[in-house]
C-alpha cells in the first residue's frame, strides 16, 4: 500500500468571505443596565442584531457586540470589526488579552484582569477568522458605529425598563 500526503496551506485569506462587523456598548450608569450592537455587512448585505442585560459595564458589553456577531459567522471568514473601544481594540492589537490568558487571567501587575470569562470566549472565536481590528472615534459622524451607539442605547433602555 503506497500512503500520499499532502500539505494545505494554512488559511488562504484570498478565498475567505469578506466580512464586516462594527460595533458598540452602552450603559445607563456604569456599571448599570446595558446593551449592545452590532452590524455585519457581507455582499452588500446587512443584517444589524443587538441584545442587553440589567447590570452590566460599557466594556462587557463592547465585548459582547462583538462576541454575538462572530457567533453568527458559519465558517472561517476574512473580518474587519469596527469598534470605539479602546479597550477591546488595544487589549486584541496589543496582545494584552493574550497576555492576560497566558497568565492565568492575570494581568502584568498581578491583578485579576476582567471580564476574563468573556475575553476567554472571544479568544476562541477570533481563532477561528483571519481578524483585522480597526478603531473609530465615537460619536464623531462614523455611520456605522452611530447605528450601533443606537442599537446598544435602544436595548440598554430596554434591559433597564424590564429590571423595574
Amino acid at each position: 500500500m503506497r500512503l500520499i500526503s499532502i500539505t494545505l496551506p494554512v488559511r488562504r485569506t484570498e478565498y475567505l468571505k469578506k466580512v464586516d462587523i462594527f460595533t458598540d456598548g452602552s450603559c445607563l450608569g456604569n456599571p448599570g443596565p446595558g446593551g449592545w450592537g452590532a452590524i455585519l455587512r457581507y455582499n452588500g448585505l446587512e443584517k444589524e442584531i443587538s441584545g442587553g442585560q440589567a447590570n452590566t459595564t460599557n466594556n462587557r458589553m463592547e465585548l459582547i457586540a462583538v462576541i454575538e456577531a462572530l457567533k453568527l459567522l458559519k465558517e472561517p471568514c476574512e473580518v474587519r470589526i469596527y469598534s470605539d473601544s479602546k479597550y477591546l481594540c488595544d487589549a486584541i492589537l496589543k496582545g494584552w488579552a493574550k497576555k492576560w490568558q497566558s497568565n492565568a487571567w492575570r494581568k502584568a501587575d498581578k491583578s485579576p484582569a476582567l471580564n476574563s470569562d468573556l475575553w476567554d470566549e472571544l479568544l476562541t472565536l477570533i481563532d477561528k477568522h483571519h481578524l483585522t481590528m480597526i478603531w473609530v472615534k465615537g460619536h464623531a459622524g462614523h455611520p456605522e458605529n452611530e447605528r450601533c451607539d443606537k442599537l446598544a442605547v435602544s436595548a440598554a433602555s430596554k434591559a433597564n425598563s424590564m429590571s423595574l
